[in-house]
């Protein structure tokens, strides 16, 4: 089905026609269905992944054209192809990046255009494929941009995120010696990776310390705002450089830490089939909370708006059961 036939076909997605609060703002509606651009795919949507960033798009980070949708981590199954692409075939399995910028939908819907991808390995599923994306992405750039290195001691505050948790997997990956601040939930198996496990709370510089024989040479601080970030600098030595949040970018403009805006270092989407390679191999993975149906994507919105989610949350087209029960999809 081509030309005005396709454009004619409608499909689900959730999104916002302005800015506000991801309650208010997101809806699922029937729109039509997205044609790829030029270097881009269009795949039918077998799982998604969200994320925090979803909601701060819906409150106006990265503005532009509306409307817009949510859900930038996927797996699909490849229906169309644009111009300029070659190294993907109509009927082949990916995960990767959905075009939110570029489309007026994203993730969350029943089909959706890729700005990035890379082809699903055999023995990975199509839920912990859609889990790795945005999580693995931003932990490795983060890791890039403190320049870890093998040897170094390396503090990731807030392991039991999903970005923390694939970033304590990556520094492990370079040789460096991680320490891991987590709640019950992660922290048994965060220590089964080859991390020191603490908690977070009263007493995390003399817990850090104590496990590290001292300050830490590098701190990555995943974790949601907390004001801990002055005591993430003492765990650093007292130095600010040598600490970066992805989170709390108010307090690091203050303190002099750096922040995932402050570093301009490039995204790193090219790295995505080394991802896909180290998840089949079960080197990487992001830990899976509950996987709902796309019709119950406002349950996943609450819980993930709680911080309580414990876990990447996946929404699925085609699933008929509620929810389903897996902490980890190994």
């Amino acid at each position: 089905m081509t030309g005005s036939a396709e454009s004619a076909v409608t499909m689900q997605a959730v999104r916002f026609h302005e800015f506000g609060e991801p309650a208010d703002v997101l809806v699922m509606e029937a729109v039509s269905l997205p044609q790829p651009d030029a270097g881009r795919i269009r795949v039918r949507v077998i799982a998604c992944g969200l994320n925090p960033a979803d909601w701060a798009l819906c409150r106006g980070l990265f503005a532009g054209k509306m409307p817009r949708g949510v859900g930038l981590d996927v797996c699909g199954i490849v229906d169309a192809i644009g111009e300029d692409v070659q190294d993907v075939a109509v009927g082949d399995t990916v995960l990767g990046a959905a075009d939110y910028a570029g489309c007026t939908s994203a993730g969350a819907a029943e089909q959706a255009i890729l700005k990035h991808w890379t082809l699903v390995p055999a023995g990975l599923s199509p839920e912990n494929a859609a889990a790795i994306p945005l999580s693995a992405e931003t932990a490795f750039r983060s890791i890039e941009s403190l320049e870890v290195r093998h040897g170094h001691t390396v503090l990731i505050h807030g392991a039991g995120t999903t970005v923390g948790f694939a970033a304590v997997q990556l520094a492990l990956l370079k040789g460096a010696r991680v320490i891991a601040t987590a709640g019950t939930t992660h922290s048994a198996k965060l220590a089964e990776l080859g991390a020191r496990v603490t908690a977070y709370g009263d007493g995390i510089v003399e817990r850090v310390m104590a496990l590290a024989d001292g300050p830490v040479d590098l701190v990555l601080d995943t974790a949601p705002p907390s004001n801990v970030l002055p005591e993430l600098v003492e765990i650093a030595g007292g130095d600010p450089k040598r600490v970066l949040t992805i989170t709390d970018f108010v307090a690091a403009n203050e303190l002099g830490v750096r922040h995932t805006f402050s570093e301009g270092h490039p995204e790193r989407w090219d790295m995505l089939e080394e991802f896909a390679k180290l998840a089949a191999e079960g080197k990487l993975f992001v830990p899976i909370a509950e996987v709902f149906p796309l019709r119950a994507w406002r349950k996943a919105m609450e819980i993930s708006l709680s911080g309580h989610a414990r876990g990447k949350l996946i929404l699925k087209p085609d699933l008929r059961n509620a929810r389903l029960d897996q902490t980890y999809a190994e």
